[in-house]
């Protein structure tokens, strides 16, 4: 049995020992964590990741060269992406690897008896698995977001939204930026933007006798919307949504819906499938001290995907066993608000994303506005700008996996002349992809669809 409190105190140790750069300032910044834990006969973090923020759609690059969502459990399951490529090296190489051994299909590799992987998050997951009952004034997972100067939101509640945090445009901030830049193209995330949600939280209480932790993430478009009544009436429960940001809207899915999607097709990804005879799972989700709800983080994890069926060979439903610790983390926004001191400015979410991974090669990669932190305008657009984490460089590092594969072991949905993008290596993983389109048709209709123009760099 894992012990959620152990798994917990196991990431706020390896975040403790990472270096200053890119960590929230004590007393006025605060973050959020997660991580990835390899467990065999001990727990070991393979993976840590922090982060609030998400870019808009307008700064998305068609090479790939911008992280996206540099939300914590996304940074966590990337960098989980790294260590999993280079003990694929291991294997195919032959120096050995302690996580895969040779499946039956050529070329594809399974996980060793007696390994799994855990995720932990110091938070509840932004969208969904945040809309629960209000217990206390602990700050809600997903509070509206603010408004920027010059721009409106656009879903229903915008204006109410907009007043619970007023001046949200205003900081007084050493968050990293990129040196140059007029402005910042990178969005607050509506579940992380969380100035003044003790006092939005207090409101609420007295507006009705049964109140809901809100969540910023605003539903897709062509389903239900929130109906923003009082209470518990005020948003849509279990529909997909979409990560908002300040000023302009943003394209990725909540992490609440990514998760419950690793449930069915799996954590690798589609080019790891490629070398997997089976799709990975999280056996278990940790969440730290925080608003949390059992029955609502089922619904959001769990029950939305229960009855997706007819999955290919090596897909399976496998929800995972969902724990809550008691431990809080150290940097979160309640806790930084307990140590701030008059003087040091305006509590804010920290700017920056760190990303650890047990690699040997550059284990660390901090970012900012999608990009590595401090690079200068002038270096935008070159290798030197672009995490490591970022579409590009996990699709070379992907392709040097391939590389340094003997043709003769290569699984046969590799065996294709014609796979040159990296849409082409996505589309050519096809137990992957059937297994995503029984998920999108059965539970996630509304997902939606990639710009295929982003995703055809080589």
């Amino acid at each position: 049995m894992v012990s959620a409190d152990e798994v917990a105190k196991l990431c706020y140790e390896r975040f403790s020992q990472l270096p200053r750069r890119g960590k929230p300032e004590p007393g006025r910044e605060w973050t959020l964590l997660a991580a990835v834990l390899q467990i065999t006969l001990a727990m070991e973090v393979v993976s840590l990741g922090t982060g609030t923020k998400c870019i808009g759609q307008t700064a998305m690059s068609p090479t790939g060269d911008v992280l996206n969502d540099s939300h914590a459990e996304v940074i966590a399951r990337r960098g989980c992406i790294r260590y999993l490529i280079q003990e694929l090296h291991g294997a195919v190489s032959g120096r050995g690897s302690s996580v895969f051994c040779a499946a039956d299909e050529r070329g594809k590799w399974k996980l060793r008896p007696r390994v799994s992987f855990l995720l932990f998050t110091s938070h509840t997951p932004c969208g969904d698995a945040s809309i629960i009952p209000m217990t206390d004034s602990q700050p809600q997972p997903c509070p509206p977001v603010t408004s920027v100067k010059g721009h409106e939101q656009t879903d229903g509640g915008g204006d109410l939204k907009r007043k619970a945090e007023e001046s949200g445009e205003e900081r007084i901030s050493k968050q990293p930026h990129l040196e140059e830049t007029a402005e910042t193209k990178e969005e607050d995330r509506g579940d992380t933007e969380q100035r003044g949600s003790l006092n939005f939280n207090k409101t609420l209480e007295t507006s009705s006798q049964t109140n809901i932790h809100r969540t910023g993430a605003k539903c897709v478009p062509g389903g239900p919307a929130d109906p923003l009544q009082p209470g518990v009436g005020y948003h849509s429960p279990g529909v997909l949504r979409v990560k908002p940001g300040r000023g302009e809207p943003t394209l990725s899915l909540s992490c609440s819906d990514k998760m419950a999607r690793w449930g069915v097709l799996g954590f690798q990804g589609a080019l790891l499938s490629h070398y997997l005879q089976e799709a990975l799972y999280f056996s278990t989700m940790v969440v730290g001290k925080c608003p949390y709800d059992q029955e609502v983080m089922q619904r959001a994890l769990v029950t939305r995907c229960a009855c997706v069926s007819d999955l290919p060979a090596g897909f399976a439903v496998r929800p995972p066993e969902l724990l809550q610790a008691t431990l809080e983390f150290p940097f979160s926004q309640a806790q930084t608000e307990l140590q701030h001191q008059a003087g040091q400015g305006r509590i804010s979410p920290c700017g920056a994303a760190i990303s650890w991974c047990n690699v040997a090669e550059q284990p660390l990669d901090v970012t900012a506005n999608g990009y590595k932190h401090g690079v200068t305008k002038k270096a935008l657009g070159t290798a030197k700008a672009r995490s490591l984490l970022c579409k590009s460089e996990l699709f070379h590092s992907f392709l040097s996996l391939v590389s340094a594969t003997d043709p003769s072991a290569l699984p046969d949905s590799l065996r294709k002349a014609e796979l040159q993008t990296y849409w082409d290596y996505k589309q050519a993983s096809q137990s992957y992809q059937q297994a995503w389109q029984q998920l999108r048709s059965q539970a996630f209709p509304l997902w939606p669809r990639s710009d295929r123009n982003l995703l055809l760099f080589h």
